[in-house]
């Protein structure tokens, strides 16, 4: 099978042959027919993730596939059954890391990665789904999606009306737009210094801050909004977390989604106002605390009723022999959510 494979940190993936290894207890076969890129393979690309020692490996971790073959032990999926492939554990046996063959050599891997034709995967990597639902959903619903609702459902303790600021505006950044939108938050207002994120913004919510030219404190009063009661960064970058931090209302939540580099700080501006009102928290979240066998059908059940719309989420699809020019395209910043399409 083909895959896309990280064999050196900052270079371009190699797309090439790797063979199969017999399952295990608890694993299952994919024939993967989409997949999501997300900014963590950007990471794993430059060695943030804690991979540097674990080359050659293969990358995804969201995706729709089909069963093509189950090991020993499973019962959660049968052969035939439409799968979302998501990187949070649900039902169903945690299964040892996956085995391949490349180049000769026996590699080892995630225990869900999506980027090749095919993907050994733990069976508590996988949520059977019914056979009409969308491959795009499906990929999304993998991560970016089931993040994004995630972190609003769970974690954001959102109350109507209350205003939102969506802090990069890429795959992650859209879907938590949306999510807030699915809450009832008011103003929605997305952050991105890129002025092509408008047109999917806008789409969205009307409220759209572009960094590079405009002042966030002056637009904020142009709207009349003097804080913000949730804010939810998913770039990752400390120097904007620092910086946004204190537009946080009185009663305000911080949810860092997106990581900062391993040894970056995060500075506090002005620490004693975190104390104002009933007390202002910061947070990390690891996936929204998504249950994907307990969200992943509820999610599917708001898209098939027409509350939940990906259509402006996924901005662009490739090939997995076109990988590099996507990952290219992601790192630009001037994107949704890009979907590769296996042959």
């Amino acid at each position: 099978m083909k895959a896309a494979i990280l064999e050196k940190l900052d270079s371009p993936l190699s797309i090439k042959d790797v063979e199969l290894t017999p399952l295990k207890i608890g694993q299952v076969l994919v024939k993967v027919l989409v997949s999501g890129l997300c900014g963590a393979q950007i990471q794993e690309i430059s060695g943030l993730k804690g991979n540097a020692n674990f080359l050659p490996h293969l990358l995804g971790h969201e995706g729709c596939g089909i069963v093509a073959e189950i090991g020993p032990g499973v019962t959660k999926v049968k052969v035939g059954d439409k799968v979302i492939m998501h990187w949070r554990k649900g039902d169903g046996i945690e299964s040892e890391f996956p085995t391949y063959i490349f180049e000769g050599k026996k590699i080892s891997s995630g225990k869900v990665t999506t980027l090749s034709e095919f993907s050994i995967v733990s069976e508590n990597r996988l949520t059977s789904v019914p056979q009409e639902t969308p491959e795009y959903l499906c990929a999304l619903l993998g991560c970016g999606l089931s993040t994004a609702l995630g972190v609003i459902n769970n974690e954001a303790n959102l109350k109507f009306g209350e205003s939102v600021m969506i802090i990069g505006c890429g795959g992650v950044g859209l879907n938590l737009i949306q999510a807030s939108k699915l809450a009832s938050a008011f103003p929605i207002i997305g952050v991105d210094s890129f002025e092509d994120k408008r047109d999917f913004v806008e789409k969205e919510t009307k409220y759209f801050i572009n960094t590079s030219n405009d002042n966030i404190s002056d637009y904020l009063k142009s709207i009349d909004i003097k804080n913000i009661d949730v804010i939810i960064d998913t770039t990752g970058k400390s120097d904007v977390i620092s910086k946004t931090i204190p537009y946080l209302s009185e009663n305000g939540r911080y949810i860092m989604v997106g990581q900062p580099k391993p040894g970056e700080d995060v500075k506090i501006i002005n620490a004693s106002t975190m104390f104002l009102g009933n007390g202002k928290t910061i947070k990390a979240t690891q996936g929204g605390k998504t249950s994907p066998s307990d969200d992943l059908p509820k999610y599917i059940k708001l898209n098939k009723a027409g509350y939940l719309n990906i259509d402006n989420i996924v901005t662009h699809e490739f090939r997995l022999e076109e990988i590099n020019k996507a990952i290219d395209l992601l790192k630009s910043g001037k994107t949704g959510r890009i979907m590769i399409k296996m042959n």
